[in-house]
């Protein structure tokens, strides 16, 4: 076909109503759309039956992982610009011949049907995970979810996250500082705020690779249990452990946090793990951490938030990380998790929004992963180190536009008496 690329763009044109804001350059060779902005690369036939079957977000996840799709020129700029046309429009996964009703939409579609070729449609790319919505958030459910994200390679995580080895918001003194200073600032924050002090047992919940737990032990002088689903983790970590001398202060353990035995502790830290809960077992979560907490301790839960829906009924989980990166995983307003914590018997002491430092930390991990992109898909796979960068860019944009956010809320198991223990001014911590 000649010209691909201006046929492309007229047809999805037609179809949206809309002016495509990003140039297409199509596997003829061809290119059409504005001069001088990011180009969408549709590298062949495939990548137009995946969109046409499951149009918005999940076709082009596809067609991304699969390498149908690609993107030349900034990656930010041209997510920004695609986003009203993909996460802002609220176009569910129907197919395009479906939910058309327009004489001009059905011709365009019907033209796009002849664009794309036979046959249709394409099998998901192998990265997929693949599974009913039924018995969500079992422990073996979860334990299947989790080893799908964190499994990926430690060496593939080392080249993401760097020396600090830490898979959540960093703490950002200033945009120009390194994300290791910001990550040590941030398990500085944690601790300060839980108040830790030597001979304190601390329960790290969701413990990754074992940073916090180090951190605390070595600065502190606390005896820290950690715990994961993951092997790998639970093997690196053990290994840094060792590496620091801490043995006999540091337990790494692959346990579910709904089978931790031995509480009371003085102080919990649940940091990035909550959003794997689920709306459905987020009060037991909260009810199990309440439990194994003493009275007077302190709960630290650093959790990614959504914004609520005015009809939360038509809440509908993100399907491209549903699909590829977090299984299973929900987010949820901050207004609930606050409300669940108070259920169980916390005391909400404190509510620290830390939205933008997510986006420098996510650009960061991006830049790592650009840096070392040739042994980044020979460790992971092309596919799945095209997941994380996809993943990475779009959420960064998305905590820029404050359309997702991160929190963290301080919590105390306030005894009997009333007294929290907590400071008449208790924003004293900062790193």
């Amino acid at each position: 076909m000649a010209e691909a690329a201006l046929r492309l763009k007229s047809l999805v044109e037609q179809l949206l109503g809309i002016p495509l804001p990003v140039r297409i350059r199509a596997w003829d060779g061809s290119q059409a759309g504005p001069p001088g902005a990011p180009a969408l690369v549709v590298r062949n036939r495939r990548a137009v039956r995946r969109l046409l079957f499951k149009p918005g977000e999940l076709g082009l996840a596809r067609a991304w992982v699969a390498g149908d799709l690609d993107i030349e020129g900034d990656l930010y700029a041209a997510l920004d610009l695609m986003s009203e046309l993909v996460w802002e429009r609220g176009e569910d996964a129907r197919s395009l011949l479906q939910m058309v009703r327009d004489p001009e939409v059905r011709a365009a579609a019907r033209g796009l049907v002849k664009v794309a070729g036979l046959p249709l449609p394409p099998a998901p790319p192998r990265e997929e995970v693949r599974r009913t919505r039924a018995h969500l958030h079992t422990k073996r459910s979860d334990r299947r979810a989790i080893s799908h994200h964190y499994d990926v390679g430690n060496d593939f995580y080392e080249i993401v996250l760097g020396p600090s080895m830490v898979y959540s918001c960093a703490y950002w003194p200033s945009p120009d500082a390194t994300l290791e200073d910001a990550q040590r600032d941030k398990l500085e924050l944690i601790c300060r705020k839980l108040d830790l002090t030597a001979g304190q047992r601390l329960l790290d919940v969701g413990c990754g690779w074992g940073s916090l737990a180090i951190h605390a032990a070595r600065e502190y002088g606390v005896r820290v249990v950690g715990v994961t689903l993951s092997q790998e983790q639970a093997a690196y970590a053990r290994k840094r452990v060792a590496g620091e001398g801490l043995t006999d202060r540091v337990e790494i353990r692959v346990q579910d946090y709904r089978d931790v035995p031995d509480g009371p502790y003085d102080a919990i830290a649940s940091v990035g793990m909550a959003e794997h809960v689920g709306a459905e077992r987020y009060l037991e979560y909260a009810e199990d951490l309440y439990r194994l907490l003493k009275p007077g301790g302190r709960l630290l839960n650093h959790q990614i938030a959504r914004r609520p829906q005015r009809d939360e009924s038509s809440y509908r989980v993100d399907e491209f990380i549903d699909a590829y990166v977090f299984p299973d995983g929900e987010l949820a307003p901050l207004g609930s998790t606050v409300g669940q914590l108070e259920r169980a018997g916390f005391e909400v002491r404190d509510v620290e929004a830390i939205r933008e430092h997510y986006g420098l930390t996510l650009r960061r991990w991006v830049a790592n992963l650009e840096a070392d992109w040739a042994r980044a898909m020979r460790l992971a796979g092309p596919g799945r180190a095209r997941v994380w960068r996809l993943y990475m860019a779009a959420c960064a944009l998305a905590f820029e536009r404050n359309r997702i956010g991160v929190n963290q809320v301080l919590a105390v198991r306030t005894p009997e008496g009333g007294d929290s223990g907590m400071p008449l001014r208790a924003r004293t911590w900062g790193a």
